[in-house]
Parts: C-alpha cells; structure tokens; sequence
C-alpha cells in the first residue's frame, strides 16, 4: 500500500511530498522510477538512507510486513539538507548517519522506537532544519523547467539563470545529479506517467503529443530507457505501478 503525504507549509518549498509503502502478508516487488527526486528513507531492514536520483528503474523486493516511509525532495534541493552534492548519489545511496554524524544516529534510534510510517514522517520532517527559503536565479530556472515538465529549451532556461549554458550544465549536474538534457526528460517521462495513470487506454501516439515527445517512437524510447517497459507494458503487466504511483492524492499527515 502506497500513499503520499501533504510535506506541510514548512516544507513545501523544497519537499515533493512525504510518502509510505506498507506490506501485509505478501512480499513486494516494489517497483520504483526515475523522477528527478532525491530522497531520505527509513525502513528497518535498510536502515536510514539518503537515496539519490536514479537514471534506470528499480526493483526493490519488501518482505511481509515491511513499513518504509521517506521524504521525496524537488530536483535540486536536496544539498541544502544533506551537506554533500546529490550528484554523489546518482543511481546509489549513503547511510544517513555517515553524512549527518551523531544528528544521523540519535535520529536512526529514535525513528527504531517508533511504531508506525506515520511517526516515521513526523520525525523525519522534524529533523530538518528548514533552510532559508530565499530563492535564487538558478533555482527559479530550475523550478520554472520543473514546472513545464521539462518542455522548456535549455536556452530558456539558461537564460533564465544567468548563466552560461555550460554553467547551468555544471550547476545543474552538481545540484540534481543530471544534466539539464537527462533532467528534462526525466520530468517529460513522469508527465506522461501521470497521464497514463488517469487513463491506462490512452493511445500512445496522443500521448507523445500531450507530453512534448517528438513522435510516438521518441515516447516508447524514453520509456524503455527509463522503465524497461512500454506504456502498454506498464498499464497491463505492472499495472499495480499504475495504480499506486507517485502522484496519487495526498492526504495531510495529521489525519
């Protein structure tokens, strides 16, 4: 079971959301696609983790039981909470504890104490000192490409940062994990997984028109790249993605 949280006015600045994944009787293959996001998870079996952006889908098997719940950050501000550039965790991840010391620690004890995802959320949302929320030009270029999931030009959004392309490029990579070009069509990709989540029959070539895709050919090869499916491919045999994705209704922790 799949949910997301509201990250409350603190934190919605700089958190996509907050999230849970509980299993009952049966294990779960848990499968996970890239988004641009970073995150901060817990679950007993793992551990406490910082989790960095992921080029490629993930399939991460849950026992019986297992509750996990994270913090889902928007692409590139996640070092603000880390202290340590996210491109260090592209396609990987670092115990908590080693980037936050002794803070990480009391934290990964307190968060073994607790009883549910619920209180999981709460103290991980509460071990975040929120950082100034003053903006700068290269993250309102950044927010303005993730707002327009992606379907920006790159000069545009340069432009926009006053910076260079190859500045923004570098700023980019070190802020998010990806370069411009990669981030991009990561969000034009999560675009059209939400589409097809609302309606599983779309056909693929409107789809590829509603999201900025080329052609139909352009859609299915992001897709492959970054799912190892087709559209059709997820709306049948990993339906159960669809169904209880990212992006679904969020719900206020304090309910």
């Amino acid at each position: 079971m799949y949910r997301e949280y509201h990250p409350g006015p603190a934190l919605a600045p700089f958190a996509e959301c907050l999230w849970s994944v509980e299993t009952r009787d049966h294990a779960l293959a848990h499968l996970v696609l890239p988004d641009g996001c970073l995150d901060i998870l817990f679950w007993a079996e793992g551990g406490l983790r910082a989790v960095g952006t992921m080029t490629r889908r993930q399939v991460v098997p849950l026992p019986p039981g297992a509750r996990v719940a994270g913090i889902r950050f928007r692409p590139g501000v996640a070092g603000r909470f880390l202290g340590i550039a996210p491109r260090e965790l592209t396609d990987g991840w670092a115990p908590l504890e080693d980037l936050w010391g002794r803070r990480g620690r009391g934290l990964h004890e307190r968060l073994q104490e607790a009883a549910s995802p619920r209180e999981y959320l709460r103290l991980l949302a509460g071990s975040l000192p929120v950082p100034d929320a003053a903006e700068n030009a290269f993250f309102r270029a950044l927010q303005m490409l993730t707002t327009a999931d992606g379907n920006l030009s790159l000069d545009e959004v340069t432009r926009a940062a006053n910076l260079s392309p190859r500045q923004f490029r570098r700023r980019c990579l070190e802020e998010t994990g990806l370069t411009p070009k990669h981030l991009s069509r990561v969000l034009r990709f999560q675009r059209a997984l939400r589409l097809l989540r609302r309606a599983p029959e779309r056909g693929w070539a409107h789809l590829a028109a509603e999201c900025g895709y080329y052609d139909q050919a352009h859609l299915i090869r992001d897709f492959r790249e970054f799912a190892a499916s087709t559209p059709t491919g997820l709306a049948s045999g990993d339906g159960r993605f669809l169904q209880s994705a990212p992006g679904a209704d969020r719900i206020a922790l304090e309910a």
